[in-house]
């Protein structure tokens, strides 16, 4: 069954608004480049104030092994989500957090390269040369399936979904999780309140339907 994950937190309201629609899980990211920066101390004071059953994901890029460990502790994160150029042998080394390594997809994914990977999940968004995520811009979704074949890993969808498409997404690809950032946004690092109900109750017909 479908999960949620809402990304891109920057401020209580937001969270508090996804975590009453029914979402899974609140995404954090801790890249000071990005338009959805949040500190670690700012996104620990809005976790301490959800409900505890809300998985907590805090999203790293290229960031040293130390920072991530005392973020995760500051934080209290549930998941650890690369997504940069992290290597193989920098996932291992993080191996006692549950991790989620991300893929930039622009083309044909090598199945191969991403099993050596020794994560929990594989997260797919979309290719930008000038951003790390949050494009808004989504993949093909049949190529990518296509690619999938078999696999038993975890996945984790992302890129430009909205309640408009996310059901074909899912229909194509059947992620274990769909990941929504910049679609559900008034602008980068505020959400959209309605856009944000509405994906979710997309999400809450489609688990009724398979129930």
């Amino acid at each position: 069954m479908v999960k949620v994950k809402i990304c891109g937190i920057t401020n209580l309201e937001d969270a508090q608004v996804a975590v009453k629609a029914g979402c899974d899980a609140l995404g954090f990211v801790f890249y000071k480049k990005s338009p959805r920066y949040i500190s670690p101390q700012k996104a620990a004071e809005i976790v301490k104030a959800l409900d505890k059953k809300i998985a907590v994901v805090g999203v790293f890029v290229n960031s040293r092994k130390s920072f991530i460990e005392k973020v995760a502790k500051t934080v209290k994160l549930t998941m650890i989500q690369l997504h940069g150029n992290e290597s193989v042998d920098f996932c291992r080394r993080l191996s006692n957090f549950n991790l989620i390594k991300a893929f930039r997809v622009s083309g044909q994914v090598n199945f191969k390269e991403l099993q050596a990977y020794p994560v929990k999940a594989w997260l797919f968004d979309s290719f930008s040369s000038c951003n790390y995520g949050g494009t808004g811009k989504t993949i093909d979704w049949q190529k990518l399936a296509d690619c999938l074949a078999g696999s038993k890993k975890t996945i984790f969808l992302a890129g430009g979904l909205t309640a408009n498409n996310v059901v074909k997404a899912i229909s194509i690809v059947k992620p274990q999780w769909v990941d929504a950032s910049s679609g559900l946004e008034l602008f980068p690092g505020k959400k959209d309140h309605r856009k944000v109900k509405a994906f979710l109750k997309v999400i809450r017909q489609i688990k009724k339907f398979i129930c």
